[in-house]
């Protein structure tokens, strides 16, 4: 098994080539406290994307409970934040939303707080609530992203091509068993047989390649997640799409879904609280029961190559 050693990152991040995929891994802060350090260096270069304005570099939580406001985020989106009840909900929120606008400011060569999202059309209905997009003034190449977050982590994917993402904590046994009755009846044959201990990371992977191909084609959970066949048989899996998971650590599932053949080279970063851009090393294997579609650090002429940095 070949492994591929991604170069490091410019300072600001360049657009994905074709058939490439950048995701970018970042935990929320904790409520109350400073932003985790990852330890990564700080890049250099003059460029605004390099100067963050996220969480980390805004002002230190007063008292417990307290979730600075990062700027940047536009009046709509910190709206949404104050909406959440939990401090650890409003935290995950704004942090995700600074980081996805810190990376496609750094991709744009924009200034994060200048970017415009819009919702693409429906394809089901056409209503305005399909898939979300940034507005790239002066045309040029087009870039998509997808963005995900559940308790405790958040993915941004970017590439130049439709792309949809999800990352999911693992549930418990007993959410496992309730929501199995909403699995593609293939997808809860393979759940069932599964080990009694593997049962909740199996869970996760089926759920997540669910919500990331559902997020790619516009639709998410309005399309019944019954309807459509995500398990290890590739055979089975929606035609003319490419379902990877990911490396997320032990405690998150993760995986990206794209139209088309399968991404050459998907490279995953973990992005440092505070910090715009992380340090790739290589992912030097398969993620403990990732199915043969999914984890494997593969050579270009087999199969995507998967990186991932360190944290």
């Amino acid at each position: 098994m070949d492994t591929a050693h991604a170069p490091a990152p410019d300072p600001v991040p360049t657009r994905p080539a074709p058939g490439h995929v950048d995701v970018w891994l970042v935990r929320p802060p904790l409520p109350g406290r400073p932003p985790a350090d990852h330890h990564t260096p700080r890049p250099s270069g003059p460029s605004h994307a390099s100067r963050p304005s996220g969480p980390g570099h805004a002002s230190r939580p007063s008292g417990p409970g307290h979730v600075p406001q990062p700027p940047g985020l536009s009046s709509a989106e910190l709206r949404r934040a104050a909406s959440f009840a939990r401090p650890a909900d409003r935290a995950a929120y704004a942090t995700a939303h600074t980081a996805l606008r810190q990376l496609l400011g750094g991709y744009l060569d924009r200034p994060p707080a200048a970017l415009t999202f819009v919702r693409e059309p429906c394809p089901g209905c056409a209503g305005p609530h399909g898939r979300p997009a940034v507005v790239q003034a002066g045309g040029g190449p087009p870039l998509h992203f997808s963005l995900a977050h559940s308790r405790g982590l958040i993915a941004v994917a970017v590439a130049p091509r439709v792309i949809g993402v999800d990352v999911e904590r693992l549930p418990s046994p007993e959410t496992v068993e309730a929501c199995a009755r909403a699995l593609h009846p293939g997808e809860q044959a393979e759940l069932a047989a599964a080990p009694p201990g593997e049962r909740r990371a199996h869970f996760g992977r089926l759920w997540t390649r669910k919500e990331a191909y559902l997020k790619a084609l516009g639709t998410g959970l309005s399309r019944h997640p019954r309807t459509d066949y995500l398990g290890s048989d590739l055979r089975r899996r929606p035609a003319r799409w490419a379902v990877l998971d990911l490396p997320a650590g032990p405690e998150h599932a993760a995986a990206i879904a794209v139209p088309g053949d399968r991404p050459d080279h998907v490279t995953v970063r973990w992005l440092p609280a505070g910090l715009p851009y992380g340090e790739d090393v290589p992912y030097g294997g398969d993620a403990p029961g990732a199915n043969p579609g999914g984890t494997a650090t593969r050579s270009p002429r087999s199969g995507s190559t998967i990186t991932r940095s360190s944290r």
